[in-house]
């Protein structure tokens, strides 16, 4: 079914790295969402209102919070696909993330009225008229959103769209509060049991837990958070895999959205290299990075003595010692500044954050490590933190 609807109305739905079609995949998700969602609502209230059970028309209430999250959905991806301009040099592509932080405070503030009202019929219990269509229109419910869910996933995965992701893991939450509605009416039906109030108020709890979680999800780019693991190997290995890269480091990662992304790296060559011909080396893998992994991709050029013999033995004796300290440390721009008193040696040391407060001790390490081979060498150190690598 996934497959027939993207053939049907996504054109190119394989070329998932193009924002058109990453657009129309969202939009798809979006139309489908309200569709099923409205059926799924009118379906429920008429049940929970002929039958009497809050829980039902909780599970109504939320379903119909659902399509207009899904309408938001469709709105975010169709504004999230218009091209830079003026007063936005990067895009519009982050207003998924605001479309995704709507949906999580619409579903917050549903999730507390209907909190309220299950409490309500906690303590005031009535009685509850159920049928066995009742049942018949939950557990389609159920599979409906089975459904809602798989689909969901898979273009979420197709696209890397934590927005359709978190659509999806609310289609998943909607069966199992639903399938929960169901146990209260059979609790009824089977044993007089009343436990209507507190299944709705279950409900409302899996609501506001979906809200908080989906609140998470998008804020969290918004704020900044690390680029993933996958994309800084892409990018560390479609650098290194030219021909003169030595090494690299500083890479920075800007994310303005699905499908927007910045990035920055040092990439070490040799010294004695023509300028002209690094240059053009830089160049076609600036190209490259566009081409083949969607970033904008800005290289600063670090030229490295690779032919001095005391240098190149330096380096050496203090990677050596750093790693031994913690493998996570890096070294880059190593370099000396040779005087007739005394030789400067001057580089970047990247350690991890929770390294942070011990800049003093490694210092001194590696200076007193550095001493040890002659005492006219001076250490100076930059410190950069950065994320652990794993």
């Amino acid at each position: 079914m996934t497959n027939l609807l993207l053939r049907l109305f996504v054109k190119n739905y394989r070329d998932t790295k193009n924002p058109k079609v990453r657009a129309a995949y969202g939009k798809l998700a979006g139309a489908v969402g309200i569709v099923c969602n409205l059926l799924l609502f009118a379906a429920k209230l008429a049940a929970g209102l002929l039958s009497g059970a809050v829980s039902i028309v909780a599970d109504a209430v939320n379903n119909l919070s659902d399509a207009s999250s899904s309408l938001i959905t469709l709105l975010g991806f169709r504004f999230a696909e218009r091209p830079a301009d003026d007063e936005h040099p990067y895009g519009h592509a982050r207003i998924e993330y605001l479309t995704g932080l709507a949906v999580s405070a619409l579903i917050l503030i549903i999730g507390f009225e209907l909190g309220k009202s299950s409490f309500e019929k906690i303590l005031h219990p009535e009685e509850i008229a159920f049928t066995w269509l009742t049942g018949a229109i939950l557990l389609s419910s159920v599979a409906v959103k089975l459904w809602m869910y798989v689909f969901c996933e898979k273009l979420g995965r197709r696209i890397g769209s934590t927005t359709l992701e978190a659509t999806a893991a609310d289609s998943r939450n909607d069966v199992i509060t639903t399938g929960a509605v169901l146990l209260g009416c059979l609790a009824w039906q089977l044993w007089g049991v009343r436990v209507d109030g507190y299944v709705g108020l279950l409900v409302a709890l899996f609501i506001f837990w979906s809200g908080i979680s989906i609140a998470k999800d998008t804020i969290s780019p918004l704020l900044g958070e690390q680029a993933s693991p996958e994309l800084v190997s892409s990018i560390s290995e479609l650098v290194l895999r030219h021909e003169g890269i030595l090494g690299i480091h500083d890479l920075m990662v800007h994310d303005y959205g699905p499908g927007q992304c910045f990035a920055s790296v040092h990439a070490e060559m040799s010294a004695a290299e023509d300028p002209l011909y690094c240059h053009d080396i830089i160049d076609d893998i600036e190209r490259d990075a566009l081409h083949d992994l969607r970033v904008h991709l800005v290289i600063h050029y670090d030229p490295v003595v690779t032919d001095d013999e005391e240098l190149n033995r330096l380096r050496g004796i203090v990677g050596e010692l750093l790693r031994g300290i913690d493998p996570a440390i890096r070294t880059h721009d190593f370099r000396m500044v040779r005087g007739p008193s005394h030789t400067n040696l001057i580089f970047d040391m990247e350690i991890p954050f929770d390294l942070g407060g011990r800049r003093r001790e490694l210092y001194d390490a590696v200076r007193q490590r550095v001493r040890q081979e002659c005492a006219h060498y001076y250490t100076i150190v930059n410190f950069d933190e950065v994320p652990r690598r794993i």
